[in-house]
């Protein structure tokens, strides 16, 4: 069985991979969130979403 990619939220819309480790990460990508609100790192897989804004509670 295949572990599902990690998956990370970000704030902004452009931003960069290296795979988070180290020298055993791999080249940094700059990636951009498209229109869906995430996109995939075509080295490591990492799955990148846009982080939700927290919840306004109702008066």
């Amino acid at each position: 069985m295949t572990e599902a990619p990690e998956l990370i939220e970000v704030e902004s819309d452009t931003f960069s991979c290296d795979g988070g480790g180290g020298a055993l990460g791999h080249p940094r990508v700059f990636l951009t969130l498209g229109e869906s609100g995430e996109v995939e790192c075509p080295y490591c897989d990492r799955k990148f979403v846009r982080k939700k804004a927290p919840a306004v509670p109702q008066a």
